[in-house]
């Protein structure tokens, strides 16, 4: 399909697309279907153990594959995206994330399985690292606000439905349904890109910086990987040492190197720039709250409340309706737009922080009315917060730049989901350790299931309460540490001083093109 070229628009603008909420709507979708994709497996795992035999440590790797390849690419992803082309690699992300649904979902062995989910997590680095960057490309400056506050949205969503869609699937499926799903959309979101979205990439695409995106991407795949495994191998294991101390490495030298080159994968000057910082630092500590609640929530509603998959599915959906409500609506925008970004951000912060110590103090007795109203505060915090935190990021860095931009979201949210699962995963199975009663080995503190195997029929209760215990304190320690953080970002973004008008974009920047 040929392309014709428009007239380039004034410096700061974009053109003003009359289809550009469709435009909007296949962004949103294809980004759905990729962040469901991280939680949908969560009720899935004792399936997956029946219907591939699949040991422990295989299942882990099946889930954490997909985040892993993710991560690691994310930011090496939105460079090439700005060099070479935005919609070109969306749409070789949907192709890669389209074959990689179909190889899991055909999978007989838990190897074959962990490779298409790698597959799929490379093309979802593509779509997450060019999604945002569409959008910025696609709506004036004056609509931006609004189209990301609907991105937001979709984000959280997708998110938080993932173990409900996980659930009604498994009710009437077999496993392989959870993947099967996605094909129609990877096949409709090809369709619809290619007519629909317009292209736009950095004019010195030819100049690929090959080593940084090597660097980046072992470095972000080793850091990962290390988080990943800490809670199961230990975190001072040698293979989690190794792997995350190799990441590291990699990260400086993708630092040093990225500071030598005339155009880095990675302008480093970004950091600098105070509003940059309290953004970043904003969107991890919202995925770490997000992730790590959702990770303790299923095991509470499951292990402790007794609901099953679907039941605990369900019961999670409120903090997603909540964005929803909230977000497309436009009651979340309106209040935002009111509030500056710092005040915005803290607010948000500060509500999803009260969210998880709602959780931990109303639900430690089997509540859930009290786990209830900790649901809609968290999403009543991801609804105030993410907006202002993505618009602060876009809004920090050159247009020209964008694909950078969106992949450090996502590298942001792949992180902090990393980082909350496996920080409060290992607080909570620390505290179960330490409170297991006399007679139950410490070994069995892998799992409430482990424990209670090795617990004689007098002990299961007390097993019970010290997995409720740990659980309350876990989440506790996440609420504290969103709310410092939260106030942490608010205060670097305060510095900032009022907020600045977007970065126009380079006067050689490549035109948008229209369908053709």
């Amino acid at each position: 399909m040929s392309e014709t070229t428009s007239t380039q628009p004034p410096a700061g603008t974009v053109a003003r697309r009359p289809d550009r909420w469709l435009v909007l709507g296949v962004i949103c979708l294809v980004q759905l279907v990729v962040i469901l994709d991280n939680t949908i497996l969560n009720v899935a795992l004792p399936s997956l153990a029946d219907g591939l035999g699949a040991s422990t440590a295989q299942i882990q790797w099946a889930v954490g594959a997909y985040s892993l390849a993710q991560a690691g690419l994310l930011i090496a992803a939105g460079g090439m995206a700005d060099r070479y082309g935005r919609k070109k690699v969306q749409l070789i992300g949907l192709s890669l994330f389209g074959l990689g649904s179909l190889g899991a979902t055909m999978a007989g062995d838990p190897g074959e399985l962990i490779a298409a989910r790698a597959g799929m997590g490379v093309g979802g680095s593509l779509l997450l690292a060019t999604s945002l960057a569409i959008v910025v490309r696609t709506f004036e400056p004056d609509e931006q606000p609004k189209a990301i506050t609907v991105w937001s949205a979709v984000a959280s969503l997708g998110f938080a439905l993932g173990p409900v869609i996980g659930g009604v699937l498994l009710a009437h499926f077999w496993w392989g349904s959870c993947f099967l799903v996605n094909l129609p959309v990877a096949a409709l979101g090809l369709i619809a890109v290619a007519r629909l979205v317009p292209e736009s990439k950095d004019p010195r695409g030819a100049r690929p910086d090959l080593l940084g995106v090597l660097l980046s991407s072992c470095g972000m795949v080793g850091v990962v990987y290390g988080i990943i495994q800490g809670p199961e191998a230990g975190w001072t294991a040698p293979r989690t040492l190794l792997a995350g101390g190799l990441g590291l490495l990699f990260l400086i030298g993708f630092m040093l190197w990225e500071r030598r080159i005339e155009h880095p994968l990675l302008d480093l000057g970004f950091f600098r720039n105070a509003r940059f910082r309290g953004a970043v630092s904003g969107g991890v500590l919202v995925s770490f709250g997000m992730g790590g609640s959702l990770f303790l929530l299923t095991q509470h509603l499951q292990f402790v409340l007794g609901y099953d998959p679907l039941q605990a599915g369900l019961r999670t959906a409120p903090m997603a309706l909540t964005v929803v409500a909230l977000n497309m609506t436009g009651v979340g925008m309106r209040l935002t737009a009111k509030l500056k970004p710092p005040v915005a951000i803290g607010l948000g912060l500060s509500l999803l922080a009260c969210g998880l110590a709602a959780i931990a103090e109303f639900g430690h007795d089997g509540s859930y009315p009290g786990i209830l109203l900790g649901l809609v505060l968290i999403g009543a915090g991801a609804a105030c917060s993410q907006p202002a935190m993505a618009g602060s990021i876009m809004s920090s860095i050159p247009p020209e730049k964008a694909g950078v931009g969106s992949g450090l979201m996502g590298t942001l949210s792949e992180l902090g989901n990393s980082l909350g699962v496996a920080v409060l995963g290992a607080v909570l199975t620390a505290g179960f350790t330490g409170a297991l009663p006399a007679g139950v080995p410490s070994s069995a503190a892998g799992s409430l299931n482990q424990a209670l195997a090795a617990a004689g029929p007098d002990l299961k209760k007390q097993v019970k309460s010290a997995f409720a215990d740990s659980l309350t304190s876990s989440q506790l320690i996440g609420a504290v540490a969103v709310l410092v953080g939260g106030l942490l970002a608010a205060w670097l973004l305060g510095r900032a001083g009022a907020a600045q008008p977007p970065v126009a974009p380079a006067p050689s920047e490549e035109p948008v093109a229209q369908p053709g």
